[in-house]
């Protein structure tokens, strides 16, 4: 009788935890990210937490939402469509100023990636030398912002420069007087491909010109009433980015490959080096107190600069466009190799 009420204990308790398994998995939070570009090593850390079960273990089932030339994932997350975004912090501010209640929760690019790209022979040495050069390709987000932030801060660079980015590097690869703008991660490998020859390479965030980059937007809807879905997409995110920078990628990698089949191991593998050459997520605050850390006084750095140039106006709540009170918390350090 013992035996038979110990195997009707075990399998009542059996029955038990597979019931609780299947509730627990039934019962994790469904949310989505939307990136604002095609699958890259630049959203490595998202697609790891995907790969490796980071997001189940926060109780999360996470959809990333890819971003491109024809997606509008911002108009999907103020649309309620999407409940993260791959946002910005002139974007968020933008919003603030016209009454849509978009909040940045993380910054997990210390540095913007926004590069200007010289010729290697053509003695510019220094960001300040850009400006002897005859033209500078550049799109039009980058002419009125920091092209406005660079006349105001570097002498010599004039609007007669300005010529359209296309984002064909041929008219500057044919043209040694000229600059280019760029991802750190991305033009200057397909240059050097195309060219055969390196370009130099100035990085904006290490010149003066530095806002947080690839943030973690949602919306204040979300933070009132959802918050703690809200730490936990951000605790899970900021862990896989160290798990992505530091621990086997691979899984991730053929994830950000099956989104985007033009993405190249090649490219992936540059990507991932020049991220931790230039400190883009691991620099500042975030070597102390962890990937995605964000603090008032850079922000209100950034938003002082864009009210230097006439971007923004001085009297705009800026503040309504973040919160710090997700990050900065030492999240995943420990997962650092």
């Amino acid at each position: 009788m013992r035996d038979t009420l110990s195997k009707t204990t075990f399998l009542a308790l059996l029955g038990l935890g597979t019931a609780l398994s299947a509730q627990q998995a039934y019962a994790l939070d469904e949310v989505s990210y939307g990136t604002n570009w095609l699958a890259q090593a630049e959203h490595g850390g998202f697609y790891q937490a995907v790969a490796d079960g980071t997001y189940e273990k926060h109780g999360l089932k996470v959809t990333i939402v890819q971003g491109g030339p024809n997606a509008a994932n911002r108009a999907l997350l103020i649309a309620g469509k999407v409940d993260f975004y791959m946002g910005s912090p002139l974007g968020e501010m933008d919003a603030v100023k016209q009454g849509i209640p978009l909040v940045d929760v993380a910054a997990i690019f210390q540095k913007d990636p926004q590069v200007l790209l010289a010729h290697p022979d053509q003695g510019v040495e220094t960001f300040a030398d850009l400006a002897k050069l005859d033209s500078i390709f550049m799109g039009k987000d980058g002419y009125v912002t920091y092209f406005e932030w660079m006349k105001k801060n570097y002498p010599g660079f004039k609007d007669e420069q300005y010529k359209p980015y296309t984002f064909n590097p041929a008219p500057f690869i044919a043209d040694p007087k000229s600059a280019q703008q760029g991802y750190l991660t991305s033009e200057p490998y397909e240059i050097e491909k195309q060219a055969g020859w390196a370009p130099k390479v100035f990085l904006l965030a290490d010149n003066g010109y530095n806002p947080y980059s690839t943030m973690i937007t949602t919306t204040a809807t979300m933070v009132e009433t959802k918050s703690d879905l809200v730490q936990r997409f951000v605790d899970a995110s900021i862990e896989g980015w160290y798990n992505y920078l530091h621990g086997d990628n691979k899984a991730a990698n053929d994830l950000i490959k099956k989104d985007n089949p033009e993405m190249t191991d090649g490219q992936i593998e540059y990507s991932i080096a020049k991220m931790k050459e230039y400190g883009i997520v691991e620099s500042g605050e975030a070597l102390d107190k962890g990937i995605g850390c964000m603090t008032e006084e850079r922000y209100k750095k950034f938003f002082d600069d864009m009210v230097s140039i006439g971007v923004q106006t001085a009297d705009l709540d800026y503040t309504k466009a973040f919160t710090t009170k997700y990050v900065c918390k030492g999240v995943g350090m420990a997962l650092k190799k």
